[in-house]
């Protein structure tokens, strides 16, 4: 298995959950997930990153990037400009990419782009059943803001976490690292500080496109904010590896998971704050049998390779932006689900065909301090069999 963002790094504390070998042979059927480990090590990386003056410089996520084929580019942002709330900043190209910004206010960017030449790093994590015609698509990278990127990358560097260049990349208002993809989620972190105005991508040298999608003139868009969190879903035997990295090279904290064992799928759940962008994790409770016994977890691996499954946005009056999308082409996979008394509402739509991204709108009540309910996981968990 290829070496991943930071084996070096997460090598002690995976003794405890990686597979029990017999004869040198991992036994997949044997390995050990555990929320109270989990729980255990959590505040030992809290103090590692302490140690190393690494805690409270990354901060909140910035921006996502999602990849596309050149001829998919344009029908994904426009499909997006059409079911959030999301309007585009700007539109540029440069010898590597063609970038469409898409924001709204109080929340992470989406760069919607498309490689122009080079080598998709990864190409590796796309080429399943169901995934394999559009092997350019995917949410690949995450990127969190700092307050300190060269204390970051020297640290981060000396640990053994493997970056995708050599240097931090210099643009004319910002620093950015990345990591290579994960084996264990194929998603890669990024990590940049803003020189000054945040936000403001285009450099000396780069193109702009005026060619920009209009953004529809619908009411119920505009009740759709913010990115809430997304969700990855990663194998039953990398869940706790897949956590533990991701707090390695972020300042996130796991926070809890519920189980819904009759699906056999476990929905774990990461927070640098209640109030900032959450990440989630998703994965079985047992590996993959095939698919007339697996649950729709680990099938949507099976069929999809590890990988982002949806982003989630917060959604003010989530009755109208259901029926609204709806009523303009939106298909669903299932209704909506949650009440006023659970606390929050939630949905799925169907997949989009040029990112292979499932879209959740959610609301959530009033003085509700929770973050999911495990009836509302239930549900959404059950509605991923349809993909």
């Amino acid at each position: 298995m290829r070496d991943s963002i930071c084996d070096a790094v997460l090598e002690d504390h995976l003794v405890s959950v990686d597979p029990i070998e017999e004869g040198g042979i991992p036994d997949l059927n044997r390995f050990r997930n555990s929320d109270e480990f989990l729980r255990k090590v959590t505040p030992e990386i809290v103090e590692e990153r302490k140690a190393y003056g690494l805690e409270g410089i990354v901060k909140g996520l910035d921006s996502v990037v999602i990849n596309t084929s050149p001829e998919h580019l344009l029908p994904a942002v426009s499909e997006l400009l059409g079911n959030t709330g999301l309007h585009c900043r700007a539109a540029y190209e440069n010898d590597h990419f063609r970038t469409y910004v898409l924001g709204v206010e109080g929340s992470a960017d989406l760069l919607i782009r498309s490689r122009l030449r080079g080598k998709n790093p990864f190409l590796e994590f796309n080429n399943n059943p169901k995934s394999g015609h559009v092997p350019q698509s995917r949410l690949e990278t995450f990127t969190f803001l700092s307050s300190d990127i060269d204390r970051y990358f020297e640290v981060q560097t000396e640990r053994g976490v493997r970056f995708m260049t050599d240097e931090i990349v210099r643009g004319d208002n910002y620093s950015f690292i990345q990591t290579v993809p994960s084996r264990y989620t194929g998603n890669s972190i990024g990590i940049i500080q803003w020189h000054q105005n945040r936000g403001e991508l285009i450099s000396e040298g780069d193109t702009i496109i005026d060619e920009v999608p209009q953004k529809p003139d619908w009411p119920h868009l505009l009740d759709i904010s913010y990115l809430d969190h997304c969700a990855t879903r990663v194998e039953a035997k990398d869940r706790d590896p897949a956590i533990l990295e991701f707090m390695e090279v972020t300042n996130y904290d796991f926070d809890f998971a519920i189980y819904v064992r009759m699906m056999n799928s476990i929905t774990n759940v990461a927070r640098v704050s209640r109030d900032d962008f959450a990440m989630v994790f998703t994965s079985g409770i047992s590996p993959f049998r095939s698919i007339e016994r697996s649950g729709p977890t680990e099938k949507f691996i099976h069929n999809y390779g590890r990988r982002v499954h949806h982003m989630a946005f917060q959604t003010e009056n989530i009755e109208n932006t259901f029926y609204g999308l709806k009523e303009h082409g939106q298909g669903f996979l299932l209704d909506l689900v949650g009440s006023p008394e659970d606390g929050l509402k939630q949905t799925f739509t169907t997949q989009s065909a040029t990112t292979l991204l499932v879209n959740e709108y959610i609301h959530r009540y009033g003085d509700f301090d929770g973050f999911f309910t495990k009836s509302n996981v239930t549900s959404l968990t059950e509605a991923t069999g349809k993909q």
